[in-house]
């Protein structure tokens, strides 16, 4: 190949990696990252990324400099035919050995970032996550089995999550943690995550479960050390305590004035039933006042209330510590008397 071939082949490749870089660079294809885990996985994710980028513009620069320098003269109606080319042993060596020796560098890559991903070292903080149509729940076994729908994490500390499917198929995401892991009813499976990004991020559910299925999200926390253990103190001691104060704690904690209207917690939701009416849903359901909570708590379809749709508030609940749903129940039944 005469000299001036190779640097126009070059100018074609160059141009090729330029607009190949651009792709790769300018649109925000992943979101910011906020967990050890999710950094590793960005890794890899440029590695491979620039290795296809290389390959790309070497193939892109070969097919425009070939359309180029061998296009056929205006004058040739296609009827005489190019010399005859036969099989060259040592490119076809080169062509299947670096396609080989990529995939294989790409895939020792990958396995070396999982195996980090999946250890949790000496102290992680260890949460179970329950989910059922339509709501996630998360529990703190070390925290005194400190239960919540908003879930809370330590900055720099490793978490290992538990889950667990009271119905059917799920799927925990949290997009900056980079990582999705399924929750399958009947097996319990886990993640590892450390966060290293003060923050407030969505949780979804990638795993079509039902018609709430959009409706199936919650929010991750993560707090400076510091702050977090100062809220699972005052959260696990408001419960501890008893009175209004605990129900009231508990009430915020697990998300009810999302969906209820309560005038002692100045709650204003309207998806529910107005829970200041307790009392004449009891009378109507024929229970004693505590008593209806707690059933309407633990088994939210043995009473539905006239207007309002049946599974739509979920089970979850049922799996609250005792103290918890005690102190809940006391403080719906004494607030709305």
């Amino acid at each position: 190949m005469r000299r001036g071939a190779v640097w126009q082949l070059l100018l074609f490749t160059v141009i090729a990696a330029a607009i190949a870089a651009v792709m790769a660079l300018y649109p925000a294809w992943l979101p910011p990252t906020a967990s050890e885990q999710a950094d590793r996985i960005g890794d890899v994710f440029w590695f491979a990324t620039i290795i296809c980028a290389g390959i790309f513009s070497i193939v892109a620069g070969v097919l425009i400099y070939s359309l180029v320098k061998f296009r056929a003269p205006r004058d040739d109606d296609f009827e005489t035919d190019g010399a005859p080319i036969h099989g060259h042993t040592g490119l076809e060596i080169v062509w299947t050995a670096v396609p080989f020796a990529l995939v294989t560098a790409i895939a020792v890559f990958s396995a070396i970032v999982l195996g980090k991903n999946d250890k949790v070292g000496d102290n992680p903080l260890r949460i179970d996550v329950t989910s059922q149509q339509f709501a996630w729940s998360f529990k703190y076994p070390q925290q005194q089995n400190l239960a919540t729908t908003v879930l809370r994490l330590p900055l720099g500390r490793t978490v290992r999550f538990r889950f667990t499917a009271l119905d059917v198929l799920h799927s925990f995401w949290v997009p900056e943690f980079s990582q999705k892991q399924d929750t399958v009813p009947g097996i319990d499976t886990f993640l590892t995550v450390t966060p290293n990004k003060v923050g407030t991020f969505p949780i979804v559910c990638t795993e079509l479960c039902g018609l709430g299925h959009a409706l199936m999200r919650s929010t991750v926390i993560v707090m400076q050390p510091q702050a977090w253990r100062q809220w699972v103190k005052s959260s696990t001691q408001a419960v501890s305590g008893g009175g209004a104060a605990a129900g009231k704690a508990v009430f915020t904690e697990q998300g009810c004035s999302a969906c209820h209207t309560f005038e002692p917690a100045r709650a204003s939701g309207t998806v529910g039933p107005d829970l200041d009416k307790l009392p004449e849903f009891a009378q109507r359901a024929g229970q004693p006042l505590e008593e209806f909570v707690r059933n309407s708590i633990v088994e939210p379809n043995a009473y539905v209330e006239k207007g309002f749709p049946p599974n739509v508030m979920p089970k979850t609940f049922a799996s609250l510590p005792e103290p918890q749903l005690k102190a809940l129940v006391d403080f719906l039944a004494k607030g709305a008397k």
